[in-house]
């Protein structure tokens, strides 16, 4: 893996090369083994908080985590084109548009002691702004060389919270054009529930059950591309005690075995029908 610049990233991008790289600020780390019709992503999977942003923090590290996607990036680490958060959601939101990227309160509770300085603000908005960037000129690049393409947009949710059932697979669409992709969605949907898990874990999935896909990741792609379908996929955290602060390794490892042939296998058969 290599420390690059943005800029150089782009660059990189833009001639087509492959690559493993860490942004240069450390903020999110990218991989093109090759260049193919699909995408995966974890802009929730980060945990780093900058260290002077620590005595201002009213949350501990444990409920950070808590809202946090742990171990999204490990699930979908094998495929050729990867992009992952590295800081956490409680220092600038990936998932969140500019201007509510920096949160005031997180989950009812007040973050800072003290307002945020606008220079505090400033550091972390730039990597919010660099990340997209270089989304924007990936997206482009396989758009141009592919003709459409999809996005796995990966996260996690504490199914815990909820006083009904919920389902171990949610696919969050309403913000995407159903009419034209809705083929493919239930497909995803159908290979998810599939799935075979450790420890009796059922492999149910469900359609804007628990979650319905606002988030500003999917929102930029499906509004700035006409070709690219972002499918948000929440997986429940029955991969960790959430409660305990305890992983289960062998469950997360479980998922990416299983995403190592049903991911690609269901970009393939999008690309055949949607190219």
């Amino acid at each position: 893996m290599q420390k690059l610049t943005v800029a150089q990233i782009v660059s990189k991008i833009e001639a087509e090369e492959c690559f493993h790289a860490v942004a240069s600020d450390y903020s999110f780390t990218i991989k093109i083994e090759e260049y193919v019709h699909y995408a995966c992503a974890a802009v929730h999977n980060g945990h780093q908080f900058r260290k002077e942003l620590w005595n201002n923090c009213l949350h501990t590290e444990y409920e950070r985590w808590f809202e946090e996607d742990p171990e999204t990036k490990n699930m979908v680490q094998s495929h050729p084109i990867v992009i992952a958060g590295m800081d956490s959601r409680f220092e600038y939101d990936l998932n969140r548009d500019p201007e509510t990227a920096i949160y005031k309160d997180a989950w009812g509770k007040q973050l800072w002691k003290d307002k945020l300085p606008e220079d505090m603000k400033t550091k972390s908005l730039d990597k919010h702004f660099h990340f997209y960037q270089v989304v924007h000129t990936l997206v482009t690049k396989l758009e141009e060389k592919f003709g459409v393409c999809v996005v796995y947009d990966m996260h996690s949710y504490n199914w815990k919270r909820w006083d009904r059932e919920v389902p171990t697979w949610n696919l969050g669409t309403a913000n995407i054009d159903n009419n034209r992709f809705g083929e493919s969605v239930e497909a995803w949907r159908k290979s998810l529930s599939e799935m075979q898990l450790p420890n009796g874990i059922p492999s149910t999935s469900k359609i804007n059950d628990t979650f319905q896909g606002n988030g500003y990741f999917l929102k930029y792609i499906t509004n700035t591309f006409k070709n690219t379908l972002v499918l948000a996929t929440e997986i429940a955290k029955v991969y960790c005690d959430e409660l305990d602060y305890m992983m289960y390794p062998e469950v997360f490892t479980a998922v990416e075995s299983e995403l190592q042939t049903r991911l690609p296998e269901h970009a393939a058969a999008f690309y055949k029908r949607y190219r």
